[in-house]
């Protein structure tokens, strides 16, 4: 393993644009196990710390484009930015593809 860490060689995925996220913006949404192994998978998007916590865990365990554009939808993507808590690498990957989406949390 690297000195840096498994979080520094990790590969993680961004999608090409914000448009192509379409996933669902109310109700519940069961992650599959691929993205969270979890006992409760279930998530309530209008309750916030749910949907946060939904972002969080598509975006850090994401292998694949489909599951971002499948669970995640642009704007609320957007609003909830500011206040995903993501390992910064991630978080710096993103903000490199999405410069809008720093501004949006300034």
């Amino acid at each position: 393993m690297d000195a840096r860490g498994y979080g520094a060689l990790r590969p993680y995925v961004v999608p090409a644009t914000l448009e192509e996220l379409t996933g669902p913006v109310e109700g519940v949404v069961m992650l599959p196990r691929h993205l969270d192994w979890g006992p409760e998978r279930r998530y309530h998007l209008d309750q916030i710390a749910d949907a946060r916590l939904l972002y969080m865990r598509v975006i850090r365990e994401s292998a694949t484009p489909d599951d971002l554009r499948r669970f995640l939808n642009a704007s609320l993507l957007r609003k909830l930015w500011p206040e995903l808590v993501l390992p910064p690498r991630v978080r710096a990957l993103w903000l490199d593809q999405f410069p809008e989406l720093q501004r949006q949390a300034a």
